[in-house]
């Protein structure tokens, strides 16, 4: 691994941690893994090989005696918030958050509050806007002249969700811990909303607020949207985006499929996934990006995540209720 620059720090040893231990060692970049416990701190090291210090940040902290130029935090999601902003108290100035960044909108503008005084970069790890089927549909978009049309579904697997670990309150915030991915992607793709109409109805034993999203609108392009998530039945994370020449299809969100202008079928598109195929899907490309500290528009920065979070997914997820 490369000498020249300090360590990434991840903070985290569960399976995200994992993953992006396989890719900073596919970069040739040095690290340091803080785990919490000595428990989940061997667990890593027998999966992957690689020291694992236990205690948390404090500890490593002390032992380095510095904090870490770049981390990436990939800690439990009700934790990314606190585990960020001791970071950056204690001197890092770019990190690599897993999404949603924290559980709830307060928590999430503490983030970006701390980042904006301290002159910290922080970037939102959504995965998927780094997929190599999502960049050649923006590149199959652009030569189409832009999107006209743009669906997708959020559905969830309640019973697997119901009989997981997660906390209460992520789960009651389960739009924000995990439908983002898909609410994300979509509106990166499809453009940013200036017409929302966001319905809720049901009722979930864990997440009593809401079991059936639908909505609709026009992004500031003029391109029309709609979307569903059924919690209470059967479904599958899609976005499908229609420009004049073509409908452009993820499902499953790794693939891409096209259904050309005057035709009926759906067809697979070719594409170079390699890196895909060789790391988790989208992170190879994500870690890079932001390792490389210049302009790249898949990342997400934090201040942008949290205008977000007010301006699209909270109105989602508390809805007009039918």
């Amino acid at each position: 691994m490369s000498g020249n620059l300090t360590p990434v720090w991840i903070i985290g040893a569960g399976r995200m941690a994992v993953a992006y231990a396989k890719v900073l060692q596919g970069l040739g970049r040095d690290m340091r893994v803080v785990g919490r416990g000595e428990g989940s701190a061997a667990k890593f090291t027998e999966q992957t090989g690689l020291p694992c210090f236990p205690g948390g940040i404090e500890a490593s902290l002390t032992a380095v005696g510095a904090a870490p130029a770049e981390a990436i935090v990939a800690v439990n999601v009700e934790e990314l918030a606190a585990t960020a902003i001791r970071l950056m108290e204690a001197g890092t100035r770019r990190i690599l958050i897993e999404k949603p960044a924290g559980v709830t909108v307060d928590d999430v503008t503490k983030v970006a509050e701390t980042a904006k005084s301290l002159g910290a970069e922080v970037f939102v790890a959504y995965n998927r806007r780094f997929y190599a089927a999502v960049d050649a549909l923006r590149q199959a978009v652009a030569e189409d002249g832009g999107v006209t049309f743009f669906s997708f579904e959020f559905t969830e697997v309640s019973d697997v969700i119901a009989g997981s670990g997660f906390k209460p309150e992520v789960k009651a915030n389960w739009l924000y811990a995990n439908s983002t991915h898909v609410i994300d992607l979509a509106f990166f793709l499809g453009g940013e909303p200036e017409v929302l109409d966001a319905q809720i109805a049901g009722s979930l034993a864990w997440h009593p607020s809401a079991a059936r999203f639908a909505g609709s609108g026009r992004t500031a392009n003029g391109a029309l949207f709609s979307y569903l998530a059924d919690w209470d039945a059967p479904g599958r994370w899609g976005v499908e985006v229609m420009t004049r020449a073509r409908r452009l299809v993820l499902r499953p969100m790794e693939q891409l499929q096209v259904q050309k202008r005057g035709a009926f079928t759906l067809e697979p598109v070719a594409i170079d996934d390699s890196l895909d195929r060789e790391y988790k899907p989208g992170l190879y490309r994500q870690t890079e990006a932001f390792l490389k500290a210049g302009p790249d528009d898949r990342l997400l920065p934090i201040a942008e995540h949290l205008r977000r979070m007010r301006s699209i997914f909270e109105p989602m997820y508390l809805g007009k209720r039918q």
